[in-house]
């Protein structure tokens, strides 16, 4: 059974946290334990999704949204539209849309943020297709690690939703040769795996950690903690 989510403190702030990725947008509302969701796929366009939006969220009020999206984000800005959405993200005025204050971040770095458990962590999404972010004592960067060249291939390529429904066996041995090799590269104290796919992977090698998809709302949430 889930355990409950470990709430920050918020100012009397209500934060929307939207987790954007290739297959649902998910939303959570601070004060409330209820998520909901619709899907999203290749064509989705920001526009769409706010119009979606309305009606998802009716019956909610809040003054500030976290999103994570699985495309990089330099200062808060999106700079490149996700490989798995549609197009349009580039430049889209989110907090003209919403009409407050709007924090964008990576969605690996969101779910990485709500999942951080202290020292050097190394965070791999294990969805659609790969997400990547580093926090280093309390620093966090993500990192598009996912498209760089990998055997034939790229990382993503061989631990994505795609690869594991093709080749179901060779998968899980993908996934922590793939572990290895950047554990190598980036010397983490621990790696934590997030993720709808994390839950296909029954036994971790050690000092890998089984994170919960819901650590993206902690991490929004974190995005506007009260840190005084």
């Amino acid at each position: 059974m889930p355990q409950p989510l470990r709430m920050p403190r918020l100012s009397g702030h209500r934060v929307l946290v939207l987790d954007i990725g290739g297959s649902h947008v998910k939303a959570m509302v601070s004060g409330k334990a209820e998520e909901r969701r619709f899907k999203s796929g290749s064509a989705l366009t920001p526009q769409q999704m706010m119009k979606r939006l309305s009606k998802t969220l009716r019956g909610w009020s809040f003054d500030r949204v976290s999103m994570g999206v699985p495309s990089p984000v330099v200062h808060g800005r999106i700079v490149q539209d996700p490989r798995n959405l549609g197009t349009g993200w580039v430049g889209f005025d989110f907090a003209a849309a919403f009409g407050c204050p709007v924090k964008i971040v990576n969605d690996a770095a969101m779910q990485a943020l709500g999942s951080y458990e202290g020292g050097r962590m190394l965070f791999l999404g294990l969805g659609t297709g790969l997400g990547t972010a580093m926090i280093v004592d309390g620093v966090i960067e993500a990192m598009e690690l996912a498209h760089l060249p990998y055997r034939k291939h790229t990382y993503e390529y061989y631990v994505a939703d795609a690869y594991r429904r093709r080749h179901k066996k060779k998968w899980p041995a993908r996934v922590f040769e793939v572990i290895d090799v950047l554990r190598a590269a980036l010397l983490p104290d621990y790696v934590m795996l997030g993720g709808g796919n994390v839950n296909h992977l029954d036994e971790l090698p050690k000092g890998v950690r089984r994170g919960d998809n819901r650590n993206a709302f902690v991490g929004g949430l974190r995005l506007w903690e009260d840190r005084t």
